[in-house]
């Protein structure tokens, strides 16, 4: 079983609540992450067990759970909410991997708690292995992610646009501090949890900086480093988010809180899925503005901590987020570069990338499979439509590098993904099971997108872009 390390629950009690979660009718395990469980240092076998699968369900707390919800405010959407926190979600506890590394196991879906908001505290099924999917592709892809470790479903029923099966999502995270964490007592001039919270958030995630002449400078620096990585990350995939609200952003620069999000099929920079996102403010090019907006935030609520008097404090905390846009561009265009087989770096190569992508934007290109087909264009593969002005100038260009062309085509197919979580395939996946009770659409989903970048048998269809009669025009949040 699990041995628990509560660290959290040891701060004090305005941080969270304690709370048992709320039972559930018939817990049945849907899917064990059991390649993750190993990876862990979990045992599979146990976790499948009836007592295992209780824990994962909320249905029975083991010995040294903390079973918490954690309190936190939230920008949500450009406007400041004083109070959100965990309305239908448990942290369990914490624990360490075989490598030391400690982890939050939080509860998806596990009932109503103080901050629920009028809501039921419960999930869909269809919402949960939509996170299942979409977080174990973004793992397999290299980006920093929560992971989940079991789906379960509940036996019960719950009511939104329609009555859907329930479930509880059992989810990993490095931590679940937020910004929005900061936020929360920054808001209510609390300046001695804002302390506290910073100095918990540096033992936890950068404890180096606790040995720096400014450490809550260094652990801002950190936070901005890895959030300004994570989202050049997202957008060498064509990845969206959806609802990137302070409160659905990690200190720990880990991808949190996969509700509307998706993969763009077509490629244009202002492509919105979120239903809710009717001004287009978290579309696709608009994440690092956005990003870089809530990193803002954060330097706001940690500003008393950053100098001496106001002036310094202020100066500190616009140097730190005046860094971010300099740290994204030097990783985006190192990850774009990689795409289109470039080994060095050159002034021009901006240029070049840019130029692509509004070539891709004006013949509505697959954004994942435009990647993918520019390497067989170093052999005598055709030039598609729409690039014929661009090709050459790419081809001059890794020419001047003096590399093999097979090789770079070669390495090219290791960092373009051939299979992604469409947003059709998933949309079919999360029907078969919530209508059917059948996951064996899913399971074939997985197992393409968990392994991304080398051709499978009988996977073609995972690798296609959507008919037309196929194409999902929004995704929904579940709540």
């Amino acid at each position: 079983m699990l041995i628990f390390d509560n660290s959290y629950a040891r701060l004090p009690d305005r941080f969270y609540t304690r709370m048992e979660p709320g039972r559930v009718a018939a817990p049945k395990l849907l899917r064990l992450n059991v390649p993750f469980a190993r990876q862990l240092g979990l045992d599979p076998e146990w976790l499948a067990s009836v007592e295992g699968v209780a824990m994962l369900a909320g249905a029975a707390m083991p010995e040294g759970a903390a079973s918490i919800a954690l309190v936190y405010a939230g920008h949500q959407f450009g406007h400041f909410s004083p109070q959100l926190g965990d309305g239908r979600a448990l942290l369990v506890g914490e624990f360490t991997d075989p490598d030391g590394q400690r982890y939050d196991l939080h509860l998806k879906g596990s009932g109503r708690t103080p901050y629920s908001r009028g809501g039921d505290g419960r999930a869909a099924m269809g919402p949960v292995l939509r996170e299942y999917v979409v977080s174990e592709a973004m793992a397999a892809l290299g980006i920093p992610t929560t992971r989940t470790l079991a789906a379960v479903a509940t036996g019960e029923r719950v009511v939104r646009e329609q009555i859907l099966p329930g479930a509880v999502l059992a989810r990993v995270a490095k931590s679940h501090i937020r910004v929005g964490t900061f936020e929360y007592f920054a808001a209510r001039g609390d300046g001695e949890a804002v302390k506290a919270l910073a100095d918990y958030a540096i033992q936890r995630h950068d404890p180096a900086a606790a040995n720096a002449a400014q450490p809550y400078r260094a652990f801002l620096d950190g936070v901005v480093a890895r959030t300004a990585d994570l989202i050049a990350r997202w957008m060498a995939v064509g990845f969206i988010h959806g609802v990137m609200n302070t409160d659905n952003m990690s200190i720990a620069g880990e991808t949190i809180d996969y509700g509307p999000c998706a993969f763009m099929d077509e490629y244009h920079p202002a492509t919105v899925f979120s239903s809710i996102d009717h001004q287009g403010r978290y579309a696709y090019a608009n994440q690092p503005r956005i990003a870089h907006w809530n990193m803002a935030r954060l330097a706001q609520a940690l500003a008393p901590l950053l100098g001496d008097d106001e002036d310094a404090a202020v100066a500190s905390a616009q140097a730190a987020i005046d860094a971010f846009s300099g740290i994204f561009e030097d990783a985006y265009l190192a990850r774009m570069r990689a795409k289109i087989g470039l080994a060095t770096a050159q002034p021009d190569d901006a240029s070049l990338i840019d130029g692509l992508l509004a070539a891709m934007a004006n013949q509505k290109a697959d954004f994942t499979l435009t990647f993918r087909h520019l390497a067989a264009l170093l052999g005598d593969g055709p030039i598609p439509e729409g690039l014929e002005a661009w090709v050459p100038e790419w081809r001059k260009r890794l020419a001047a590098e003096g590399q093999v062309p097979s090789e770079i085509a070669a390495r090219m197919d290791t960092v373009n993904p051939l299979y992604i979580p469409r947003n059709h395939l998933v949309e079919e996946a999360l029907a078969a099971a919530e209508i059917n009770g059948d996951l064996e659409p899913l399971d074939a989903l997985l197992g393409a997108v968990t392994a991304p970048y080398a051709p499978q048998a009988h996977a073609a269809r995972y690798a296609a872009p959507p008919l037309p009669h196929e194409i999902v025009e929004a995704t929904f949040c579940g709540t």
